[in-house]
């Protein structure tokens, strides 16, 4: 898919609107959008999984083909799955059926290649090369280096949910000539959702969970924000401004006070244009930079950051684990281990140790290490409560628990991100 995505990339340079997309749905991609497919992973309503697909992978694609051909291919319902969003509240997922998988793998290449070059550098979630570790260093690198005083903390409500269809194909036909292309795009938008034996219609958002969400989400925030960012910046503003967005997480810095409020407020213009909104309890002004001091902090990308001193005495900001993401992980990891209280210690802590190093791959980064200490206790503790609740005595004791410990180790607290900034 490399030569096909770098010829895109080509014509989007060349012409800006690229037509005749659906001749890379081809056997080549959908083979490798096939092989690129994780195993082991939740199916959706057609309950197939990769290994039952892949026992007649050529003639699957083969048919698969044929009716994408005769228009005939029309995705199944995902199926609708819930999650901890925090304070209670659920987040809702959306499982494609394995086919769908494929043909979204292939079409997300596609939509990558066109929209690449288009997006601007300061959008970094799901993208190609970019993380949040880049995000944060870009925040820290406004509010150490440039003239920031205050920031625009705001998050929009439920947006995967509320993306309004006809304007999503109004930005994918303001770059995209192939209407056959994009029809396939509205099928898996309208594809519904299967929900306790009941088809939902689905006449608005799209499902996370799909492979085509990341980068039709970024697609509709690229036109929604991030170039009328660009415009307001140049006509309406003085002072210093900037944008750090990660996927539907953004934050808003300026130099001066008067010019936030009145981009606050056209920004909830502007989202209501395109059916989005504010969430009204998550939404502040405040002061925050190496010339103000405050003891405000601001949440981003999972993190709080906030102002603090270095080890040599100068301004620097700083990052620790959000309260609200630390306690959803605390609930999920908490929730597994009790699931898994029937296993050996061996085989417990060894899925454990694969869980705790992506918590520090993501969260292990300069000023966090107490962060990641405070998780580390907390599972080494949940793990051993139930180790003793298993057995049903108290032959466990704390001490024998350590010696276990020693043979088969926790992975430990460990910052891979040295420096943010």
């Amino acid at each position: 898919m490399e030569k096909e995505k770098a010829e895109l990339a080509s014509l989007v340079k060349k012409y800006g609107k690229v037509q005749s997309l659906m001749k890379y749905v081809n056997k080549d991609t959908l083979r490798e959008s096939y092989s690129k497919q994780p195993k082991g992973k939740v199916v959706g309503i057609d309950e197939v999984t990769k290994e039952e697909y892949g026992e007649k992978l050529e003639e699957n694609i083969e048919n698969l083909l044929v009716k994408m051909k005769k228009f005939s291919y029309k995705p199944y319902p995902v199926r609708r799955t819930y999650i901890p969003k925090g304070k209670g509240k659920m987040r809702g997922l959306g499982i494609p059926s394995f086919e769908d998988k494929v043909v979204q793998g292939a079409f997300k290449e596609i939509l990558e290649a066109i929209y690449e070059p288009k997006f601007k550098e300061f959008s970094f979630g799901f993208r190609p090369n970019k993380s949040c570790h880049d995000a944060i260093q870009r925040v820290n690198k406004h509010i150490m280096a440039d003239k920031v005083n205050y920031i625009v903390d705001a998050d929009i409500k439920g947006f995967f949910d509320n993306i309004d269809h006809e304007w999503m194909i109004k930005f994918l036909e303001h770059d995209i000539a192939d209407k056959n292309f994009i029809r396939y795009i509205k099928r898996f938008l309208i594809g519904g959702v299967m929900e306790d034996g009941k088809r939902l219609e689905t006449e608005s958002g799209t499902a996370q969970g799909g492979l085509i969400s990341p980068v039709l989400a970024n697609v509709y925030l690229h036109y929604t924000l991030d170039t009328w960012f660009d415009y307001v910046k140049k006509h309406e503003f003085k002072g210093e401004m900037y944008m750090v967005r990660y996927a539907d997480d953004f934050v808003y810095l300026f130099q001066y006070e008067n010019e936030a409020r009145k981009f606050y407020q056209l920004l909830i213009e502007r989202l209501k244009k395109f059916g989005l909104e504010i969430a009204e309890d998550k939404n502040r002004i405040l002061p925050f930079g190496r010339y103000k001091g405050t003891k405000e902090s601001f949440d981003f990308v999972g993190f709080t950051h906030y102002n603090a001193r270095s080890h040599r005495n100068k301004y620097c900001v700083l990052h620790r684990t959000s309260k609200k993401k630390l306690k959803m992980k605390k609930e999920a990891v908490k929730k597994w281990i009790w699931e898994h209280m029937h296993e050996s210690m061996k085989d417990t802590i060894e899925a454990l140790n694969v869980k705790l190093t992506g918590h520090y791959r993501y969260y292990g980064i300069y000023g966090n290490y107490v962060g990641l200490v405070k998780y580390f206790v907390y599972v080494r503790q949940e793990l051993w409560k139930s180790k003793r609740k298993r057995d049903q005595s108290n032959w466990l004791t704390w001490k024998k628990y350590q010696k276990i410990l020693q043979i088969h180790p926790l992975a430990p607290p460990k910052i891979y991100v040295t420096s943010a900034y």
